[in-house]
């Protein structure tokens, strides 16, 4: 897969190159390492009816296996028991579960609805709170590649959009969101919009990578 777009939430992004570079490295080993699953869903949708679809549970599938191999924890669950002022009922055993973790950074790979993603920032919130997240890292499909798929999934512009009118008031905490799309090889949707905003990608790492170099030469004067 590429990855099209970052949008760094209060210096989410660049935490994670100045404090986590191993982390950040293979994060995008990870995600320029997933091959095209194919379109290994039939639609039964009314407005895409016998259409091949891209199916999440293929991608996911492939995203488990690639951080396990890194040695990333997968299914992180932190167990509580829920009691409310003046209510006599206790829920026991509910629990808040992130995709991946590894040393103060946990990431969610959310192709699901688009609440689905909201939810995520508030279990990056939940951990923050209780001091075992430093930064979180949310992979999603960008537009192009939502197209792609059933109607269920969201995008990761709209998230950007919402983060960007609530002001960086939520979550408070920092928060790497990356957009992602299948390569253009062997991909016949949208390949010319596509292929400009892969380029214009392309070129901002081009840009951090001198970045980085600059201040890693700047540390060893």
């Amino acid at each position: 897969m590429k990855q099209v777009y970052v949008y760094s939430h209060l210096g989410g992004e660049e935490i994670l190159l100045v404090k986590y570079p191993h982390i950040n490295d293979e994060i995008n080993a990870v995600i320029e390492g997933i091959p095209n699953p194919g379109r290994g869903k039939v639609s039964k949708e009314k407005t895409k009816r016998g259409r091949r679809l891209f199916a999440p549970k293929d991608i996911n599938r492939l995203f488990d296996s690639a951080f396990a191999e890194l040695g990333w924890e997968v299914g992180v669950r932190d167990y509580y028991d829920i009691e409310l002022p003046g209510y006599a009922h206790v829920v026991e055993g509910a629990y808040k579960e992130l995709d991946f973790h590894k040393a103060p950074v946990f990431l969610e790979v959310q192709f699901g609805k688009y609440a689905f993603m909201f939810y995520d920032l508030a279990k990056f919130q939940y951990f923050y709170n209780q001091g075992r997240l430093k930064v979180g890292v949310e992979i999603v499909p960008c537009h192009f590649l939502q197209q792609q798929m059933s109607s269920g999934v969201s995008y990761g512009e709209q998230l950007v959009n919402d983060l960007e009118r609530l002001q960086k008031n939520f979550p408070s905490v920092p928060v790497k969101i990356i957009l992602v799309d299948m390569p253009l090889e062997d991909t016949e949707y949208s390949v010319e919009e596509r292929r400009q905003i892969h380029a214009d990608h392309e070129r901002y790492i081009r840009q951090i990578e001198a970045r980085m170099r600059r201040i890693r030469a700047a540390r060893n004067e």
